[in-house]
């Protein structure tokens, strides 16, 4: 039978990209964000990682806004502003533990 219609059997792709173009400088950012975030978060639950995770997350938070000024779609906004809290709550955690000193 030609006229069978097959289904769809290709898997769906893991990209950040929803217009279907690439933007690696977009896609780069956001993942720096986003572990960066993650890793000022995990250090400000350490004392003696303070100084760490203010300077960290000071970077990832300025980062994560300039990228969230110049993305292009929203799957990218959403892992930004995921980064961009953890990052918050890791500047906020290393500053009470003793901040730049």
């Amino acid at each position: 039978m030609p006229e069978t219609i097959k289904a769809n059997t290709r898997r769906p792709d893991l990209t950040l990209s929803t217009d279907g173009k690439r933007h690696p400088v977009q896609s780069g950012l956001t993942a720096f964000t986003l572990l960066a975030g993650v890793v000022a978060f995990a250090a400000g639950l350490i004392v003696r990682q303070h100084l760490a995770a203010t300077v960290l997350g000071v970077i990832a938070m300025v980062a994560g806004l300039f990228t969230q000024m110049i993305s292009v779609a929203r799957p990218q906004r959403i892992l930004l502003m995921a980064g961009v809290v953890a990052a918050f709550v890791g500047v906020c955690l290393g500053i009470a533990h003793g901040g730049w000193g």
